[in-house]
């Protein structure tokens, strides 16, 4: 075994007996992703009593399970200069509008072009360093293929409070959605957990076994040519969970290469048709709710007037 590598050991409780293996051990770091644990037993890094399991092994009581955990590859991100538009900023955070087809912090085959990039240039060395080296400043995501408001933290006590508010609730995220079919009620609540599809490992999915809380609003602002224009509220933020849960009652996002249907008539190039168009949240110093609103880029506007034009 690597000298690099920490190896943890761990027994399982009585109460936690008969849980997957990739989950038990998932949630014994908040850096220890599912898919990042699955890696690991299918590597070989995670036994139980010494032997090697398959990631659906059911743990059971008394049972030894030992991580070796891989050394982190630090990402060595470049500040670059990329326009950005900023909404709002202070000395503790900094509200952006990100462009469609921007990512937000580098990852795998995308270390340059991102959000954080852009930012890193802007800031200098203000920016949290709680996200680490690939996502200093970042509190929450959107979509590469989304525009809209996104709030950064320029410091670790702003950033732990954002955090705190995301996980309370207490943030207002309202985004613009353009999606296929005539919704026939004015709002709705869809109320699913969504989890990695265990077929598609690439997307999310509802999973009503291994999926977390997800719970989407939504209002219908104007019915369109085959398709509705409508708000929708999150109360949670699960990956892709608008695109999820429009999928999942039968009116899918225009444009979304994932979620959407195979083929439309309704030409939407780049993505899905999704704007983050108000954010608000509690100043982390003054306590004061800020709300910011952007109207969605000229693409989307565009699409809008094409299909009111073909009423």
């Amino acid at each position: 075994m690597s000298e690099q590598m920490e190896v943890v050991t761990l027994q399982v409780e009585e109460d936690r007996s008969g849980e997957r293996l990739d989950k038990w051990v998932s949630t014994y770091d908040p850096d220890w992703s599912r898919v990042r644990v699955q890696e690991w037993i299918s590597e070989g890094l995670i036994t139980v009593d010494g032997k090697p399991k398959k990631s659906n092994y059911k743990v059971r009581t008394g049972e030894t399970v030992e991580i070796s955990v891989p050394p982190v590859e630090e990402l060595q991100v470049e500040a670059e200069n990329i326009p950005l538009d900023i909404v709002y900023e202070d000395e503790d955070v900094i509200v952006v509008n990100k462009p469609r087809g921007m990512v937000v912090h580098p990852g795998a085959g995308n270390n340059t072009g991102t959000l954080v990039n852009a930012v890193l240039y802007h800031c200098k060395d203000s920016l949290s360093g709680i996200g680490g080296v690939a996502r200093p400043g970042v509190v929450h995501r959107i979509d590469k293929d989304t525009s809209g408001l996104l709030m950064l933290a320029k410091n670790d006590h702003a950033h732990h409070s954002l955090v705190d508010q995301l996980k309370a609730k207490s943030v207002e995220r309202v985004y613009a959605a353009i999606v296929h079919g005539l919704i026939p009620h004015e709002h709705g609540t869809v109320d699913a957990p969504i989890g990695r599809d265990p077929i598609h490992r690439q997307r999310m999915a509802i999973n009503h076994n291994n999926g977390k809380d997800a719970v989407t609003h939504f209002r219908v602002k104007e019915h369109l040519k085959d398709t509705s224009l409508i708000e929708c509220r999150l109360e949670t933020g699960r990956t892709h969970q608008i695109r999820v849960h429009m999928k999942y009652i039968n009116f899918p996002l225009v444009g979304d290469p994932v979620y959407g249907p195979s083929k439309s008539q309704i030409r939407f190039e780049g993505g899905q048709a999704l704007h983050a168009q108000v954010l608000g949240f509690e100043h982390p110093r003054t306590g004061e709710f800020m709300r910011f609103e952007v109207e969605p880029p000229g693409d989307f506007q565009a699409l809008l007037r094409k299909l009111r034009n073909q009423m």
